[in-house]
This record gives C-alpha cells, structure tokens and sequence, in this order.
C-alpha cells in the first residue's frame, strides 16, 4: 500500500454517522442528501430498461440521448448553442467525474489551490494524485463566509496547475458572484492554470435569477478554456444513490477523459442513464418543487437557529446545508459525537471540511418533513441548556 493512502485522514463526518449508523433514535442531517425518494417515473424508466434487458455495457462517454439531453439543459442554462454533446462526459456520479479530472491533469509534484472549508473528498482527490496542496480558506464575517479575492490571486502564481472551487458551497453555502468568476477565469487564463468547477449545487439557489441558477463558469467561459465544471443528479433530482453525473469539458480532452472512464468504471450503468434521460425531460416538473421546499426548509432551520442565544450563522444563499458556530464549543468533532450519544442528533462536524471550521457544525436541512428539522433544533436547545458552560 502506498503509504500516501495509508495516512490519508478518514472521513470526520463518517466517523460521527458510523458510530450510530441503525440506530432508530438518532434524527441523521449528516450527509448531503434529502430523505424524500427519487420520483417513481424516473425509478420507472430504469425498471423499463431491466425489463428490456438493458443489463450490458454502453459507450464509455454515455449513451448519445443522454449527452444531448445534458447538452440541451446547459444551453437553457447557460446560452443557448454554446454547448455540444462533443463536450459532455456521463460519470458515474459526480465524485466519478471530480476523481477523472484529477486523474486526467494533476501529476505528482503539482502545486494545487483549493478554497476552503471545502467537501473533504474533493481535497483528498488532489493529494491522492500526488498534488502540493494549498488552501485559501474563505472568512467568516457575522456568520457568512466571505472571499478575500486578493489572497486567491496571489495564490494563484504561474506554477499552478488547478484550481478547485465549489460554489454554491458544500459546507458554507458561499456562491461566487459573475464578477468574481470573470476575475478568476480571466487570471486563470493568462497563467495557464485550470479550473476545476464543482457545480453540483447549481440549482439549489434561493436568489432570484433570470436562468433560475446560481452563478456559473459556464455563463462566462470560452469552449477551449482550461475549464472543467461538474454535475450531478444526485441533489435537485434526488438521485443520490443512483450514482450519475456530468462533466462539460473542453472538446480538445473528451477523448482522454472517456480513456480515463474506460479505466475506471468502463460506463455509467445503461439503466441508470435511461432514468436520467427522463429525469432531465421533466426538470421543469422536478427541480422548482425541491428547490421551492428545500428554502422552505432553510429558513425553518434558519429561523430556529438564529433564535438560539449560542448559535452563530447566516442564511446560505445555496446548497443544502446550514453552517453554524455554537459559542464557546471548540472542538466540533468531539461535540457532534456527544450530540449523537447524549440527544439523537446526527450533525456534521465542521472540522471535516478545514481546519480553520474546527469550531463549526454543518446541518443538511434537506428533510422531506419540515418537522424534523423543528424536532432537530429541539433536541439541540435542550443539549445546549445542559452544557452551555462546558
């Protein structure tokens, strides 16, 4: 075993679930997904395809209906003719897509900058390729992380080779605004550096829009830009488990990148494909009802929070989750096991994501019942009464 994967630090957030991974008391916000299922006639479209013996190999980049599918959403999205099937690769999940990037640009000894608190496998990714990582960690002012754009930059010198931003963020929900994206392209761009564009959470956006979306590279950036943005169907088709994403690259290495999924996986699953096809012809039908009930669930979650006396936070403007800071409690992963053990509620810690979020705690609040997310905060005012002092 290479011992750069022997030291590699396990998951924090698994470490808290895992310990309490069946227990029936336990109310879970610790991973990134919502408990409502997948719609039943996205699950009908894959049951179709098994019955029609739909069980075998496809082609490595995905099935051409779904790359065109993909394609005709991103020009909806992002202008309509600037994005071809020729530049859409279907991944095995979103994870898939960020691994094959990493694999495909980042040798060993390359220097990396990464904007922190940030989702750890997206780190882990780069130092697993052998990367010289650095961290630029976003500030908390009054509870929202904030960009110091200057302290990027100087970061970002000619010897980079990647960039890797999340936006809208996965802890804090910080979203880069269309001007710091063309700040950013255009520096990255006359140093040669890629960027890696973790764009999952583009539709879980609370502020009005005219594409209904959250600011994105795409809006901005040339077809042969060192960029690659990656999607997912896991949060705004609730698709979790079903393991399919996206990636939109430059055409000049969809070649190499369908290599690169042949050595790792062969193909995302054909009947899992089928159902994306039909997810994405009934986005209209889909994507609104989520994101409408997930900012129902974000200013419950909010609104009980900010009510709490100990509690430190701002409303994010996208994502999933809410990042919090609990007064006087400093060691988040510690906390979060006893929150497990000693009132049934499963949080994040935020040392997971950065060591500058130590002291922070990181809430999914996509519930499908509203009143777990009230039963939640319950359950963490009455932890607090106990041991506000300690």
């Amino acid at each position: 075993m290479r011992p750069l994967i022997e030291n590699l630090a396990e998951s924090k957030i698994r470490e808290v679930a895992n310990a309490a991974m069946g227990r029936t008391d336990v109310l879970a916000f610790w991973f990134g997904e919502s408990d409502e299922a997948t719609p039943a006639f996205v699950c009908q479209a894959a049951i179709d395809s098994l019955s029609k013996g739909e069980t075998f190999y496809t082609h490595n980049l995905g099935l051409a209906e779904l790359r065109e599918a993909i394609a005709r959403e991103m020009c909806h999205r992002h202008g309509q003719g600037r994005y071809l099937s020729d530049r859409i690769a279907v991944t095995s999940g979103g994870v898939n897509a960020l691994m094959i990037a990493s694999q495909a640009l980042i040798s060993p000894g390359d220097e990396v900058v990464a904007v922190t608190p940030l989702w750890p496998n997206l780190c882990a990714q780069a130092i697993i390729m052998g990367a010289k990582l650095t961290c630029v960690s976003l500030s908390p002012v009054n509870g929202a992380w904030t960009l110091d754009m200057q302290l990027l930059l100087n970061a970002l010198t000619p010897r980079v080779r990647m960039l890797i931003v999340n936006a809208p963020n996965n802890p804090t929900g910080w979203t880069l605004s269309s001007q710091e994206q063309q700040i950013l392209l255009d520096h990255c761009r006359a140093n040669g550096i890629w960027i890696l564009a973790d764009e999952v959470y583009e539709n879980l956006y609370y502020e009005p829009t005219q594409n209904g979306c959250a600011p994105s590279f795409l809006d901005l950036a040339r077809p042969e830009d060192n960029l690659i943005v990656v999607h997912s169907f896991s949060k705004s088709f609730l698709m979790t488990g079903w393991r399919l994403g996206w990636m939109v690259v430059p055409q000049k290495i969809l070649s190499p990148i369908g290599k690169l999924i042949e050595f790792n996986t062969s193909c995302a699953s054909l009947f899992t494909q089928r159902a994306g096809v039909v997810a994405l012809s009934r986005i209209r039908e889909i994507t609104p009802r989520v994101v409408a009930h997930l900012k129902e669930c974000r200013d419950t979650l909010v609104g009980r929070l900010k009510a709490m006396d100990a509690i430190e936070l701002a409303s994010p403007r996208g994502g999933m989750y809410v990042f919090f800071k609990i007064s006087g409690q400093k060691d988040s992963l510690q906390v979060a096991k006893r929150l497990v053990n000693e009132v049934g509620l499963g949080i994040a810690p935020g040392e997971a994501f950065a060591p500058e979020s130590r002291d922070w705690f990181r809430w999914c609040f996509a519930s499908k019942d509203p009143q777990r997310l009230v039963e939640g905060t319950q359950r963490l005012s009455l932890w607090l009464s106990k041991n506000q002092n300690t």
